[in-house]
């Protein structure tokens, strides 16, 4: 949102014999930010971009490297766990996919492993994704990793990325970012204990 920012200068008057003053009014436009907070439901999008922008701007003169993208586990376990039914479960997958899309507008050549050589076509649908190793080839000809751990939190998670030289393990840059449980799930709807979604009604809901 642009502001119209209206300066007055005064110019000045003649010493001994004034006979008035005149006055020029120079307009501008200066941007000012939109403080305005950002929802967390259903904009799983915009906090992976500011994840991104906090972590691609360490890159300078790094377009040249291919870069593979992995899921984001679990900092206790450091693998993901279908059974852990709380709210930002797929976090890790989301960030995956999003990253991979974040790094490609950004120019950056990302390497999607997942990718077999051939379509596969069934009777509901045609894919040339897989998880199955034997469909997919080797990870060859990868420079960086970009990949992270999740950190539950009270409301959310804590994520830190990083990227990750493959010969020398060593991280070239790095970044963290709260992202709020409700991304996925409204906040009023569910809860989360011991890893388990309970469903929660409103006082409102309830006397409907």
């Amino acid at each position: 949102m642009l502001r119209k920012v209206v300066t007055a200068s005064i110019l000045a008057c003649a010493t001994g014999m004034m006979s008035g003053c005149a006055f020029q009014i120079f307009r501008t436009s200066e941007p000012v930010a939109d403080t305005k907070p950002v929802p967390a439901w259903g904009n799983a999008e915009y906090h992976t971009w500011a994840l991104a922008e906090e972590l691609f701007a360490q890159l300078d003169g790094y377009q040249q490297y291919r870069y593979a993208v992995t899921g984001f586990v679990p900092v206790t376990s450091l693998e993901f766990n279908p059974n852990d039914q709380q709210p930002l479960m797929l976090l890790g997958h989301q960030l995956q996919e999003g990253l991979m899309t974040e790094a490609s507008k950004r120019g950056l050549i990302t390497r999607d492993f997942k990718v077999t050589n051939h379509v596969r076509i069934s009777a509901e649908a045609d894919r040339s994704m897989s998880r199955d190793t034997s469909q997919l080839t080797k990870a060859t000809g990868v420079d960086f990793f970009i990949t992270g751990t999740i950190t539950e939190q009270q409301g959310g998670a804590i994520v830190n990325a990083r990227i990750v030289n493959v010969n020398s393990k060593d991280v070239v840059a790095a970044a963290t970012k709260f992202f709020p449980a409700e991304l996925f799930w409204q906040a009023e709807q569910v809860s989360q204990r011991n890893g388990k979604i309970y469903r929660i009604e409103t006082e409102d809901r309830g006397m409907q």
